[in-house]
């Protein structure tokens, strides 16, 4: 009897084919959050039951633009970089779970394929984008990581774009920022193949890096726009108030996760 192989579609008999392979997976990453203040009635209709707003800013949002190396355990894929290299950006909100704070990606946006399927498995709500932002470098006009160094960033989906930033260095810091500070909180949604018969995967879960290290956090001044588009909702968490912004280096393991319940989602 044949058999096929692989961690996801496609299986095939050697499993080479799948468009990602099994976790650990790996990354090195550049990272600039923008983090702001929005109403907290945009998030609270962002968070499901059971969840709820978090208890101390409920309304505060990180918009993330990260620049990717990534890679399995073996780490192959660094030296075929099209397997390896991507960027997205993504927004996080904060909410409660059974009394303890979580962090919850609501939006992301992403430039691979590979990077979608890890999502879907993940529970991150992934979609095709168009992302870009300037990468630092200690030669030439590129910035480097100090004082007065100013990076730009942007987001496009679907030929509009959502969102862009410029971002000044100003001192360094200790933290990268709070809203994104929390183990990760994502439902895992697959509709049934009947129609009218609901969820076939219907998953809470918790999940966060298995291992972490990274560079010195900056801290920074921000310039961030939103733009509203037909096809996205982005805008709806409009900037009220800013917080704080913030770029580092890091490396990142994840590798799993933790189902807290399954079958009580009542999304549709």
């Amino acid at each position: 009897m044949a058999s096929v192989r692989g961690f996801f579609h496609p299986k095939t008999a050697t499993g080479a084919s799948s468009l990602i392979p099994a976790p650990p997976w790996r990354y090195s990453g550049d990272l600039l959050t923008v983090e702001y203040r929005t109403d907290p009635d945009r998030v609270r209709e962002l968070l499901p039951q059971p969840l709820e707003l978090a208890e101390e800013d409920p309304g505060a949002v990180a918009l993330i633009w990260a620049d990717w190396q990534s890679c399995s355990a073996s780490g192959s894929e660094l030296l075929d970089p099209v397997l390896s290299q991507y960027k997205e950006a993504f927004a996080v909100v904060r909410c409660s779970y059974r009394g303890r704070a979580h962090s919850r990606c609501v939006y992301i946006w992403v430039d691979k394929d590979f990077a979608i399927a890890r999502g879907l498995h993940q529970g991150y709500p992934k979609k095709l984008g168009s992302i870009h932002m300037t990468r630092p470098h200690p030669y030439g006009p590129a910035p480097r990581i100090e004082a007065g160094a100013r990076f730009g960033a942007t987001l496009a989906a679907a030929d509009r774009r959502l969102a862009q930033a410029v971002v000044t260095l100003k001192e360094p810091t200790q933290s990268n920022g709070f809203v994104n500070a929390n183990p990760m909180l994502h439902h895992r949604w697959l509709p049934s193949i009947e129609n009218g018969k609901g969820l076939a995967v219907d998953e809470l879960i918790e999940s966060g890096a298995s291992s972490f290290e990274g560079g010195q956090p900056w801290t920074a001044e921000a310039d961030l726009e939103l733009f509203t588009s037909p096809t996205e909702e982005l805008a709806r968490l409009e900037l009220r108030e800013p917080i704080a912004a913030y770029y580092r280096q890091v490396g990142v393991v994840w590798n799993g996760g933790t189902l807290l319940e399954s079958g009580t989602s009542q999304a549709e």
